[in-house]
């Protein structure tokens, strides 16, 4: 009986914190087993009296709130106070910008899967689809990529036109101002199809419809503003761009050192009240040919005539770029890209004060209102350009896998191939779910600033990795510029989403953590508003209710981390809502995921502890917890959209793939956080409680590599789905066509030249070299059908291998020739 009383304490202390149990629950269960322990030991009453005492007191100062706050609460929030660090406006405002939507469910520990698959997937209206399918497909077929970068050096006017007049300029603006009024996943689907055709088309399409004046005035503007720009807008009269950045404030964009002065002057004949703006902007996105010109500039009243501040803060305004002052209209080159994007300046340029966006009130606001919308277009923008070029490596460099052979084998047989490949299906299948679930938030009423950070930095870095093995495939084909190279400009223009709308390093170094620890925690932004609050009874109150809950909660977490270490979560239930329960191929992924956001939670929260204010200058540690976060919502994305699309077996090898890597790179996150951390003894601490057994993932299998890319290299349900909203030409001219139209040859001559080599093999024909199918038709083996087949397949594949050639001088007017190896096909063949 005393070892069974020995024991049972550790056990209940370790279900009461599994469960997490009210703090009445655990006074009381330890209240029983003092008395059982009483009752057995027969102790006499001067020692349950001083048990009761030494157990019942501090249980009574916990259990009351008013004796809780006065004796422990109060003095922990005067030190909380004195510790806290001071907080700039700008870093309230970005902590307080958006909403915590499906991270927050990763951040607690217990995420709970019948909320993600309750999220509706998105879809388009019948008329957003339309707009898809046919003023989309018909930008797409217009813009030839390599005239408009190489030759024009920028988009002609007859595209212009088109775009201005079908309202691509307007897809975010309401119906009765002239707009689209478009979903952000119709935004996200003509975004992602114009990508996979020419960035010039995408970028001009994408930039007024996401963190720019539209979206500004639509939230912030005063009617006389909505009213007279939002139409002009709409119907492309009007050409917007936004300058944030400054040549001294790129990544530290709230230190812009662009001003403005109150002051009074004259304005179109009158005395006004206005100011006059200093400023230098870069790498503004349709700047050089902008009519107006959004511009964020910290504004400054010294002669109060405004109120009673000096410095008013960051200020956003709308000025017409014809107005005097305005410099703009030169150009960057960012990486042969020919979007429109330049710099801008002007030197005491005085306007009047409503052209301040919101008018005169939102004076000093600014830097709210570029957090506040920050999220949504960049949920959008660049996760859908990026998806983008993933669809065009996956589908062209698939096939051309199939169509290239190299020793009688397509290329894409081999396995050094095959590692790429599967590299590419995975981390595509992965990316569109992200983005689909993304934009799906967006059109919910969420402004998921984390989650915006999450995809911009992870699907960014995807497409780095999908087009750089896109390349290594294509091999000299890819290095070689010029009409038939279908990805050598995505190529070169990958780092630019890598660089902009916050560049990734300090994305994931100081945004994805340093802002989700505080935004998704459901208890450190409580005590940081009571902190921060005036000393009240109300502040205590909050303070109390969150500290305590914030210590059961992290008791919580660790208990449950080492008890599914231990078990390998394969206790943990999984309830996604669906009638027919889990599919039996992903259970696993929900429970090591379920374990994942409990050890990611105990982590997160000993790290604030140990490190305090200095883990956001413990930028690698931050990196690393942002990206277990991060991959943990990736792999959420990944199940939601499997769920979603029906479980289709066929595409299991993708979802596999996808979310092996993910798991194998977030356990690879863990890891570095516990090797790197500064206080040793807690971390073998750590270790020891979130992998008790080892560490459960190794890297996605070889086989399962070689499943994946087999869907890339042959036309199926699979490949289409993977690929769908890409723009497919079916002109066999198209350098991306054309493999669509080898491949379909390719895979039907496949068993014509097998039967041609068995008959080789057996001695019955002897024919070789260049003429050899013309002898196997002259012998019987194959008949005109399949020899015009034959024909067909090497004409249409020696089209894809070619290779552009130019004048020795590149001239102007240079025509590239007919690469060599396709010069003279039907002699080759016949």
């Amino acid at each position: 009986m005393t070892w069974m009383l020995l024991l049972l304490l550790p056990l209940a202390i370790v279900l009461l914190a599994y469960l997490r149990a009210s703090l009445l629950l655990w006074t009381a269960v330890l209240a029983a087993w003092l008395a059982a322990v009483s009752l057995h030991a027969g102790w006499s009453m001067t020692a349950n009296v001083v048990a009761a005492l030494l157990a019942g007191l501090p249980a009574l100062v916990l259990n009351v709130p008013a004796l809780r706050r006065a004796v422990l609460s109060r003095p922990l929030l005067s030190t909380y106070r004195r510790i806290l660090p001071p907080m700039s406006d700008t870093e309230r405002i970005a902590l307080e910008a958006g909403t915590v939507w499906w991270e927050g469910e990763l951040f607690r520990g217990r995420p709970d899967w019948k909320v993600l698959h309750g999220y509706p997937d998105p879809v388009l209206t019948d008329e957003e689809q339309a707009f898809v399918d046919n003023e989309v497909e018909e930008l797409c077929r217009m813009s030839d990529d390599w005239r408009i970068s190489h030759e024009l050096k920028d988009l002609p006017p007859g595209v212009w036109q088109y775009i201005k007049d079908k309202g691509f300029l307007g897809l975010i603006i309401p119906k009765k101002y002239g707009g689209r009024e478009f979903s952000a996943w119709a935004h996200s689907q003509v975004v992602t199809r114009l990508s996979t055709r020419c960035s010039a088309s995408a970028v001009t399409v994408m930039v007024p419809n996401s963190l720019g004046p539209a979206e500004l005035l639509l939230h912030y503007g005063t009617d006389a503003q909505k009213d007279h720009y939002l139409p002009r807008l709409a119907r492309g009269l009007e050409i917007p761009c936004f300058a944030l950045t400054s040549p001294q404030a790129g990544s530290d964009a709230a230190s812009i050192p662009d001003y403005g002065i109150v002051c009074r002057g004259m304005h179109e004949g009158r005395d006004v009240l206005g100011m006059r703006v200093t400023w230098d902007k870069r790498y503004i996105t349709l700047g050089p040919v902008a009519t107006l010109l959004g511009l964020a500039f910290r504004l400054y009243d010294p002669d109060r005539l405004l109120g009673d501040r000096e410095d008013l803060g960051i200020t956003c305004a709308l000025i017409p770029t014809s107005h005097e002052g305005v410099h703009i209209g030169r150009r960057h080159f960012p990486l042969n890209a020919v979007f429109q994007n330049g710099p801008n300046w002007g030197r005491d340029v005085f306007m009047p004060l409503d052209w301040i966006i919101g008018g005169p009130e939102m004076a000093g606001q600014g830097w709210r209102m570029l957090m506040e919308c920050l999220a949504a277009g960049r949920s959008i923008s660049l996760p859908a350009s990026n998806t983008g070029m993933a669809k065009l490596t996956a589908r062209a460099v698939g096939g051309y896998a199939r169509v290239r052979s190299q020793f009688k084998t397509a290329i894409g047989r081999f396995e050094g191939i095959q590692e790429p490949l599967a590299r590419i299906g995975g981390h595509l299948y992965m990316m569109d779910a992200a983005r689909r679930m993304t934009a799906g938030a967006i059109d919910l009423g969420e402004k998921p600033s984390v989650v915006s950070a999450i995809v911009k930095y992870h699907i960014t870095e995807r497409a780095r990795q999908v087009v750089n093995d896109g390349m290594d495939i294509l091999g000299g084909k890819g290095i070689c510029l010029g009409p038939s190279n279908f990805l050598g400009r995505a190529y070169q223009q990958i780092p630019i989403g890598i660089t902009v709308e916050g560049a990734n390093i300090l994305t994931r170094s100081l945004i994805i953590f340093g802002q989700g620890a505080i935004r998704c925690h459901p208890y450190v932004l409580r005590e940081m508003r009571a902190a921060l609050a005036d000393d009240t009874p109300a502040a205590l109150a909050e303070f109390d209710d969150a500290l305590f809950s914030h210590i059961g909660y992290t008791v919580s977490n660790a208990v449950r981390a080492l008890v599914l270490g231990l078990t390998g979560s394969h206790w943990v239930g999984v309830d996604v809502g669906a009638p027919a329960g889990v599919a039996p191929e992903t259970r696993r992924y929900y429970q090591q995921l379920t374990r994942f956001s409990t050890a990611f939670a105990f982590l997160a929260d000993v790290a604030m502890l140990i490190m305090g204010g200095d883990l956001k200058r413990k930028e690698k540690l931050s990196a690393r917890l942002g990206d277990i976060l991060s991959l943990m919502y990736l792999c959420s994305a990944t199940l939601k959209r499997y769920e979603s699309e029906g479980r289709q077996s066929a595409d299991a090898p993708l979802m596999h793939w996808a979310i092996w890597d993910a798991m194998f790179h977030a356990q690879t996150a863990f890891e570095g956080v516990i090797s790197n951390f500064p206080n040793r003894p807690m971390a073998v601490l750590l270790r020891r409680l979130i992998f008790p057994l080892g560490r459960p993932y190794v890297v996605p299998s070889d086989r399962l590599g070689t499943e994946v890319a087999k869907l890339l290299i042959t036309p199926s349900a699979t490949r289409d789905r993977l690929t769908a909203g890409m723009y497919v030409p079916d002109d066999e001219h198209d350098p991306v066509g054309v493999i669509e139209h080898a491949l379909v040859a390719t895979i039907a001559a496949e068993a014509i030249e097998a039967r041609v080599r068995a008959a080789q093999k057996k001695g019955t024909f002897t024919a070789r070299g260049p003429g050899l199918m013309r002898a196997a038709f002259d012998a019987g083996l194959i008949d005109a059908g399949e020899l015009a087949l034959i024909t067909r397949r090497d004409q249409l594949r020696d089209r894809v291998v070619k290779v552009d050639d130019f004048p020795q001088d590149f001239g102007a007017d240079a025509v590239p020739a007919t690469a060599p190896e396709a010069r003279n096909v039907a002699a080759l063949v016949v």
